[in-house]
């Protein structure tokens, strides 16, 4: 079994990356999430799946462990195959899948592509106990995205009032914007908030 590749980055795109491993070269399928980890990386570790069907062996690859838990609990709910559960990974957040599994929002999950409501209702029954069992987990790789989220959200506030806009009157404009674009850049909030203003 694969588990874990490290290697030059040969090839990044919002799908997949080719990892150059002592001159082997892995095609690894990838989040969003992950895509956006490794942009402007040149070397790269990813937390990898192997997944082997009779037509060909599929490695799925992830910048932190946890993500891969999450994606392993996901594709072990019938009608949740590898390509939807890396589509409900890029889709929402680890911290949204969770508080929907534990809120028993089948909503949420239905909002990703490839998720009807009776697949999106059988996630949520049958992982809401895994989900409790490996909160602790779940919970170290949240509290660090809100950490980051905090911070992204002082340096946005900064960045608007030096540019002479109130962060009164944008705050939830930028709580919204990150909650929704988690993974955007300081100056791609910027960019989003003078939008709607």
């Amino acid at each position: 079994m694969i588990t874990l590749i490290k290697g030059e980055i040969e090839e990044l795109n919002p799908a997949y990356a080719v990892i150059n491993c002592s001159g082997v070269g892995y095609h690894i399928a990838i989040s969003l999430s992950t895509f956006s980890s490794l942009q402007g990386k040149k070397n790269a570790v990813l937390h990898t799946k192997l997944i082997v069907r009779e037509d060909a062996h599929l490695l799925y690859g992830f910048g932190l462990k946890e993500e891969r838990e999450l994606f392993n609990l996901l594709i072990s709910v019938a009608g949740v195959g590898p390509a939807s559960g890396l589509i409900t990974l890029s889709t929402l957040s680890i911290q949204q899948i969770i508080n929907a599994i534990q809120n028993s929002d089948s909503k949420v999950l239905e909002s990703v592509k490839g998720i009807g409501s009776k697949t999106a209702q059988k996630i949520v029954i049958d992982l809401k106990d895994k989900i409790n069992k490996n909160l602790d987990s779940f919970n170290k790789v949240i509290q660090i995205n809100n950490k980051q989220e905090t911070n992204k959200k002082k340096e946005s506030l900064l960045a608007l009032e030096s540019l002479g806009v109130s962060s009164k009157q944008v705050e939830k404009l930028v709580d919204v914007f990150i909650l929704n674009n988690s993974e955007a850049t300081l100056e791609e909030i910027i960019k989003g908030i003078l939008k709607n203003l």
